[in-house]
């Protein structure tokens, strides 16, 4: 398909928790999105919004001036992306594939060398804020690549989001998801020390959120997920199989780069042992269990 500066057509590969109200947004925004999805309920829910359908990922780039990306990891890109049948052979000199997935900033780098190859720009553009706000068009997008390309896409990505902000060079995306990810870790951690420290100690935790939330120790973090461990609802959300993996890709990219993160690689154990207990796709808040694990109490609102 012809690539012009008045992009209309977009594909959309990867529609999960995430990038099913993505795709949506696209469309409520008044883009044509085609899309792949092997879920044919999922598939079926978007089409009676307006979507079309494509087979493949080469069939989806065919028809569309924007590939976008939304996928768990590393491999699944690159085979979506440069696999058979990919995206890579069916996309036109200059048309771009956005890949909103988390994932090695490393491996950002390798899939827009192939790319650039053939014509194809690329821009790596992470997200953060989860399905809520997934749904209601609020993510925050961070963005690597060049910055002609960013401007030509901004509006795009602007569709599925209140903030889009280009931190630098293709994998600057990724590094700035991976801070955040570390970030959300470590605070997630620290309000679960917290509850656990006042309910041990008799104190109303529900009280103590209501106490701190407007000083210092505010934070997104603490008044998206106290309310979920309060009430014990620890469906995701953002599963912890999902921040291992973010972890996972900070711990790699800090150790290519020789840079200690002492707190990132406590937290990750502590979400490791919770996976090993079966709670891999709970939502990231149920870190508070292995805190409570170990002083043996529960962190609830009074009856």
């Amino acid at each position: 398909m012809p690539v012009n500066e008045a992009i209309r057509t977009i594909g959309f590969i990867g529609l999960g928790i995430m990038g099913k109200p993505m795709s949506k947004n696209l469309l409520k925004a008044g883009f044509e999105v085609v899309v792949l999805s092997r879920k044919k309920s999922v598939l079926e829910e978007l089409l009676v919004v307006g979507a079309k359908a494509a087979q493949t990922p080469k069939a989806v780039a065919e028809q569309t001036q924007v590939v976008i990306t939304m996928l768990p990891n590393s491999p699944q890109v690159k085979d979506v992306v440069l696999g058979d049948n990919g995206v890579i052979e069916g996309a036109a000199k200059g048309s771009v594939v956005i890949d909103m997935s988390s994932i090695s900033p490393l491996a950002s780098v390798e899939i827009e060398k192939r790319l650039e190859s053939r014509g194809v720009e690329m821009l790596d553009a992470p997200v953060s804020g989860g399905e809520p706000k997934a749904i209601d068009g609020t993510l925050s997008v961070m963005v690597g690549g060049k910055k002609d390309v960013f401007d030509r896409c901004y509006d795009i990505m602007k569709a599925m989001a209140s903030s889009v902000v280009r931190t630098g060079e293709i994998g600057a995306g990724n590094i700035t998801k991976l801070a955040n990810q570390i970030i959300v870790a470590l605070n997630i951690a620290a309000m679960s020390e917290a509850l656990v420290l006042a309910t041990k100690a008799g104190v109303e935790p529900s009280l103590v959120f209501q106490a701190i939330r407007g000083g210092l120790a505010g934070s997104t973090v603490l008044d998206a997920k106290t309310p979920l461990v309060l009430d014990r609802k620890f469906n995701p959300g953002f599963r912890i199989n999902l921040h291992i993996k973010d972890l996972l890709n900070a711990l790699e990219t800090s150790h290519e780069l020789g840079v200690p993160l002492p707190l990132t690689s406590a937290v990750m154990e502590m979400l490791l042992a919770l996976k090993v207990k079966g709670l891999g796709e709970s939502d990231h808040c149920s870190l508070v269990k292995h805190y409570e694990n170990l002083a043996a109490v529960e962190v609830k609102r009074s009856a």
